[in-house]
């Protein structure tokens, strides 16, 4: 079976889709994803789209998904390099991603992610603001 490579980096999983998405391959990924932070204790994932040309309404709930498991697992979510076509097809069909960061580069979401982890170990957790 076909699959996403999830890597690890320090307390961090990075995952590059490079492939075009599937329902089948989103469902995978979701299961790898939250097997790996459970394993592994990771305490951020990094999701680079930026390959990606089309998002469909079922891969963006699969990625609300993989935040929402994340999260409960104790890792915080980013996702980045969304092409503006990507932005403006889950805009239109009214797709908020409830609960997913983004960031331009994936240079800018390993800020929030260390940011996040820096702010969770002082005691702010999710009060800290990352504009």
């Amino acid at each position: 079976m076909e699959r996403i490579p999830v890597l690890r980096m320090g307390s961090l999983l990075l995952i590059t889709i490079q492939v075009d998405m599937h329902d089948k391959l989103a469902l995978q990924l979701q299961d790898d994803v939250t097997e790996r932070i459970s394993e592994l204790g990771s305490t951020g994932v990094l999701i680079d789209i930026s390959s990606l040309e089309i998002v469909d309404s079922f891969i963006g709930r699969m990625l609300a998904n993989i935040a929402a498991m994340s999260r409960v697992l104790g890792a915080d979510t980013v996702v980045v390099g969304m092409q503006p076509a990507v932005a403006i097809t889950l805009v239109e069909l009214g797709m908020s991603l409830p609960g997913v960061r983004t960031a331009l580069s994936v240079e800018a979401g390993m800020e929030l992610l260390f940011g996040a982890v820096a702010g969770t170990q002082s005691g702010l957790g999710d009060e800290q603001s990352h504009a």
